[in-house]
């Protein structure tokens, strides 16, 4: 029996399978045009509004934007290991400096500022009223390791700058931590009576914990920059992020999340 030849129909619909295949294929070629995606290494404190910014910079420039969370020190790692990203913004402009001394930094701005405080827990049951009591018999203490984050770095300044023996601290520390945010969630469970954290992270647990103030004359104040990375691949997306981050209506996110945006007097 000879082979049935192809109706019209049986003929055009092969012409359409082969015409899809085709097209298809131009899609997935190496050539294709990919939509620009910015890889930004942000401090774990800043994640509130860092999430929302991105949102809003996705929805209007049309890019995609990947936050990549952790402590300032470890981030600083991770880009001197991978060599990409386009932005790197830690917890404190110290970093910045360090990553733009070993070349990886095109330029930089200040964008906002953290305070640190004390944070207790809610009615302050074991009466910390200021640094000094941190060295009391039976506080539970949390600090940031000062190897992996900002806010752990920091507290070694603000001891040294009022004459604190940090190892009369030490005594007294349960819990060291990489993040800056994993503080705030021990005060939340009730693992700890007192951690240093800045502000800004401080306000996300207003039902768990509560400020002691730091006097300005014995705080660190840590400025926030953001630096644009010589590894970005998308230069020209990056500087309207930077710009975006920088303008009225970044600060007023920043602002809404109980981000300081002016430097404390």
């Amino acid at each position: 029996m000879k082979p049935r030849a192809l109706s019209f129909s049986g003929r055009r619909y092969g012409g359409l399978l082969a015409a899809a295949i085709i097209l298809s294929c131009i899609g997935c070629s190496p050539g294709a045009p990919q939509e620009a995606k910015l890889l930004i290494y942000c401090g774990a404190g800043l994640r509130p509004p860092l999430e929302q910014i991105a949102s809003e910079f996705a929805e209007q420039h049309g890019v995609k934007v990947e936050c990549d969370y952790a402590g300032s020190e470890v981030l600083l790692s991770r880009i001197k290991l991978t060599g990409r990203g386009d932005l790197y913004m830690p917890g404190d402009g110290y970093y910045v400096d360090m990553a733009e001394n070993e070349g990886l930094i095109a330029s930089q701005q200040d964008v906002c500022y953290f305070v640190p405080v004390i944070m207790v827990q809610k009615g302050n049951p074991k009466n910390i009223r200021t640094l000094a009591d941190l060295s009391r018999p039976g506080i539970k203490v949390g600090l940031g390791d000062p190897k992996a984050c900002a806010i752990g770095r920091k507290c070694s300044k603000i001891f040294a700058k009022n004459k604190i023996a940090e190892r009369d601290i030490d005594k007294n520390v349960k819990y060291r931590s990489l993040t800056v945010n994993e503080l705030g969630n021990h005060i939340k469970v009730g693992a700890l009576d007192a951690v240093i954290v800045w502000d800004a992270v401080a306000a996300c647990f207003p039902d768990e914990g509560q400020v002691v103030p730091i006097p300005a004359e014995q705080n660190v104040i840590s400025t926030v920059a953001i630096g644009t990375l010589k590894s970005s691949a998308h230069p020209e997306q990056t500087a309207k992020f930077v710009e975006f981050i920088t303008s009225a209506r970044g600060k007023e996110i920043f602002a809404k999340h109980h981000y300081t945006t002016a430097l404390p007097e």
